[in-house]
């Protein structure tokens, strides 16, 4: 594979509702539920750390407020958290790392959903050169078994066979949203088309990762690593 290029920017999507998580997400946004005893962001906030990509943006919009109160400036974590603030909507995946690009440059920069959990180290992560973004995937998880992406020596595309789970973490370079306009898209079609032109690479994770979608699973994660 080419040259490696390491993120040296983060991003944490953060803006959504958590519809399927109410009525916890009624008073709280989703990113501060409690697992094992802390909010989840936290952990990806010290993972990040960990990792050495110590510049960060977060997106919000509901309860965005109370996100930017309880994380401050991320010094607490050794990080310096910038905020991209959305509409009460949200602009979807796509639209709202498009809606950061002016925060987070030409990249490669590293975009991290922010209702999953995983142990996965993110210093091991980047972009080979002349590949729009690098994905990780996993084993798909009962909720998804039809799985998104196949992936092959390397690189991912969408043709039939044994498709894996996109796990929510990728890096992307901003070409990959060249041709988008501002408003709110979803990221899959993107990395579809870029799929399709054989710009996507990708690796298989085999560690721990969840989907904390539901309040079900947020008492699975919170009972593992309560019991860690």
């Amino acid at each position: 594979m080419n040259r490696w290029d390491k993120p040296r920017k983060a991003m944490i999507l953060a803006a959504g509702r958590g519809e399927r998580m109410r009525p916890l997400t009624d008073t709280t946004p989703k990113p501060l539920l409690k697992v094992g005893g802390k909010p989840i962001i936290h952990y990806h906030l010290e993972s990040l750390a960990r990792s050495g990509i110590h510049r960060l943006v977060i997106n919000h919009s509901y309860l965005g407020a109370d996100i930017e109160e309880h994380l401050g400036d991320g010094s607490r974590w050794g990080l310096s958290i910038q905020y991209s603030p959305e509409p009460v909507a949200a602009l979807e995946t796509g639209g709202g790392i498009h809606n950061a690009l002016g925060l987070l440059g030409d990249g490669p920069f590293l975009v991290i959903n922010g209702d999953v959990w995983t142990d996965y180290d993110l210093s091991q992560t980047g972009c080979p050169a002349g590949q729009l973004a690098h994905l990780i995937l996993v084993d798909n998880p009962a909720h998804n078994p039809e799985g998104d992406f196949s992936l092959q020596n390397g690189i991912v595309s969408s043709d039939p066979g044994d498709l894996l789970t996109f796990s929510g973490l990728g890096v992307y370079r901003a070409a990959l949203f060249s041709d988008c306009e501002g408003g709110a898209f979803p990221l899959a079609p993107l990395l579809r088309t870029a799929a399709a032109n054989g710009k996507v690479s990708g690796e298989q994770f085999h560690g721990r990762w969840i989907d904390v979608g539901t309040p079900q699973r947020l008492k699975e994660l919170d009972d593992m690593l309560t019991r860690a």
